[in-house]
């Protein structure tokens, strides 16, 4: 039998940058996937061995199964656990044996949370890992996230530590209990990856939906609203703890200012969430929110400019898009990364055809996807 899961990647819709200053921010799921699939091989002298194929990049890496056992001596545990300083070194090593391609090289610290993952979770069984993703890698979208909560779920799925109907047909989701045991477990691998996460990305893509977060608190909605956006991936890539710090900075020479910023995109965020949780009985009140929501994305996209997190292709993006009367603000840290753009409902497919051939002509990659759906899910069955 081969296990699926699939996780999806997350957008941040109000309070990138201010959340670090005690802002709220409203992340969701969007329906744009990381798919893992696993399936365990009969040990044989000769094929006793952990394999993991990275489609996208096409890359395969293999591992003898008593290597991965030499590196972790009484590695199994059911309780999920942070990789220690012996247990990273071991990796590393583990990871130093692979040919990976110096253009790609920033696929190490994923290899290294995947072999942590497996060998905590799984232990020492040969098998083959293949991970397919849709979304753009270190582009702001959580990939790294929904990489490690399709990894935990898909190993999770195969052990005592969770209850699921392996007879069930389709795509199946997690209880409560072992959702939060998936998400405290990918966000190990998260560690692994990104040194201090803040935990968002893998929750938002483990539980799916919405979540609005201030100061570390949480808070889990369903949204009334089915939002779509488009997504544009300007390709330029970006160093989010030197734009962290640049915000951090502005906020020291202009205390006063930037406090009113914050305060402002504290209320963005809020009257955000409390749109998106009224019902919306018909039509004209779905076009009335979305006109809001629209006015609420242009004001926080302001903001961000003047947290000095805009760059010359987002401004790119944002004019362009304004041509079609259609707002966009930057998701994520900003300097480059992705812009998000609402559809609204009652726009002609033949515009956004224009829109987007338009931003593809720039260079830029552009999907649209819906918001707010389910988080992580799992297939049991034969592999297709």
């Amino acid at each position: 039998m081969e296990v699926k899961a699939r996780a999806p990647g997350k957008i941040i819709l109000t309070g990138e940058h201010a959340v670090v200053h005690g802002s709220t921010a409203v992340a969701t799921s969007i329906a744009v996937y990381t798919n893992v699939s696993l399936r365990f091989t009969t040990p044989s002298d000769d094929e006793d061995l952990l394999k993991l194929q990275l489609k996208d990049t096409a890359l395969e890496f293999s591992w003898p199964v008593s290597k991965v056992r030499e590196a972790f001596p009484a590695q199994l545990s059911s309780t999920p656990t942070s990789c220690s300083v012996e247990n990273a070194k071991a990796i590393a090593a583990l990871v130093d044996h692979l040919s990976i391609p110096e253009a790609k090289i920033g696929l190490a610290s994923g290899v290294s949370a995947f072999l942590w993952l497996y060998s905590s979770i799984q232990g020492f069984k040969p098998a083959t890992v293949v991970v397919t993703s849709e979304l753009p890698l270190g582009a702001g979208l959580g990939s790294s996230a929904s990489f490690c909560v399709a990894l935990a779920a898909a190993f999770l799925a195969c052990t005592d530590s969770v209850s699921l109907d392996v007879n069930h047909q389709g795509w199946l989701s997690f209880g409560e209990k072992d959702l939060e045991l998936v998400n405290k477990w990918a966000f190990e691998g998260e560690k692994i990856i990104h040194g201090k996460p803040s935990g968002i990305d893998n929750t938002v893509s483990a539980y799916g939906n919405i979540i609005s977060f201030k100061s570390g608190n949480l808070t889990y909605m369903k949204s009334n609203m089915p939002l779509k956006m488009l997504i544009t991936n300007t390709k330029v890539g970006r160093n989010t703890k030197a734009l962290v710090a640049g915000v951090s900075e502005r906020m020291l020479r202009h205390p006063d200012i930037m406090a009113f910023v914050f305060s402002a995109v504290d209320s963005i965020s809020k009257e955000l969430t409390a749109i998106l949780k009224s019902p919306t009985p018909d039509e004209l009140t779905i076009t009335e929110k979305e006109e809001k929501i629209e006015e609420l994305m242009e004001m926080n996209q302001g903001l961000l400019q003047s947290m000095g997190v805009s760059h010359a292709t987002i401004e790119t993006v944002l004019r362009t898009t304004l041509k079609y009367k259609l707002a966009s603000k930057l998701t994520g840290a900003g300097g480059g990364g992705c812009v998000l753009t609402l559809l609204p409902t009652l726009l002609s497919g033949t515009v956004v055809d224009k829109v987007v051939s338009e931003l593809e002509s720039c260079g830029f990659q552009c999907f649209i996807a819906t918001i707010g759906g389910a988080g992580v899910e799992i297939n049991f069955g034969p592999s297709y």
